[in-house]
């Protein structure tokens, strides 16, 4: 009986979702998530070529973009038009978890599974930074060491935390080879709507996605390293986020030249999250897809 009660719960919770999932405004506020992640990419991809060609940008992680948007003109507005797409984008992260709409009707296998793994622990960073974002409104200061260095800590100090800590990093640097297989493959085309675009537009925005998702890649493989790195000498302080690795990037031998590449990644990262944000297809529960 309480079984069946517990499945009842179940696909009442799911039907709520479906049905407002498959609203217009949530597909405008799913939209809205890529344009928001594209100013934030674009933010730090911008400051960090400023930075690589010395003329006075810094490098910074996406908790600093926010900062930074924070102390423009009427930047408490232009933020919370940012964290509502960064909240939007968390709700489209845990419908794709949820329910995958874009392989609905198929049959869950070990690589829906990880696809569904990896939209929830998207959820989880991007519920972070919401935080972070709603935090710099109120008037109160984050920084990026709030995001990985302390959690990193946070784990050293667990029983067996070391070991976690290098499965995290393991796992960084597998979502980091797989965005770079994913710009290699170019599958993300299947996601656009390209038939708007005419050829030329097509080149375009499958050249920005590529450059743009390989670079993504590329950073997230190297914070994975420093996370084994700082799992093996057990000091959190040697975990580094976007920001870190940028700055750590730039103090290489042709530092500035790596930076100048990796901060043109993410420019075109951002570009592409923006493009995006219209052609996209975003398709609810039920399958159906919104052209």
């Amino acid at each position: 009986m309480k079984k069946k009660k517990l499945n009842l719960l179940i696909e009442l919770i799911e039907q709520s979702i479906k049905r407002v999932a498959s609203h217009l405004w949530f597909e405008r506020l799913a939209r809205l998530g890529y344009a928001a992640k594209g100013v934030v990419y674009l933010v730090v991809g911008l400051l960090a070529m400023q930075a690589a060609i010395g003329s006075g940008g810094r490098t910074m992680g996406t908790s600093g973009a926010l900062q930074l948007i924070i102390t423009q003109p009427f930047g408490r507005i232009l933020l919370g038009i940012v964290t509502l797409g960064i909240i939007g984008h968390v709700l489209w992260r845990l419908v794709q978890v949820f329910f995958d709409p874009g392989n609905r009707g198929q049959s869950i296998n070990a690589k829906q599974i990880v696809k569904r793994i990896g939209y929830g622990c998207s959820a989880i960073g991007y519920t972070g930074l919401a935080w972070t974002a709603v935090k710099l409104i109120m008037g109160t200061e984050a920084g990026d060491s709030e995001s990985i260095e302390d959690w990193t800590e946070y784990f050293l100090d667990l029983p067996f935390g070391r070991w976690l800590v290098v499965l995290a990093g393991v796992i960084v640097i597998g979502v980091g080879i797989s965005f770079i297989f994913e710009a290699y493959k170019a599958k993300f085309r299947c996601q656009l709507k390209l038939r708007l675009q005419s050829s030329s537009e097509q080149s375009w925005t499958v050249g920005l996605a590529r450059f743009g998702i390989a670079s993504r890649g590329f950073v997230f493989g190297i914070i994975g390293i420093f996370l084994i790195f700082a799992a093996i000498q057990i000091d959190g302080s040697e975990a580094r986020g976007l920001g870190g690795v940028l700055t750590a990037l730039a103090k290489l031998p042709f530092g500035s030249w790596i930076l100048g590449i990796v901060a043109f990644g993410l420019i075109a990262y951002g570009i592409y999250s923006l493009i995006e944000a219209y052609y996209r297809r975003i398709t609810n529960p039920e399958g159906n897809k919104n052209n």
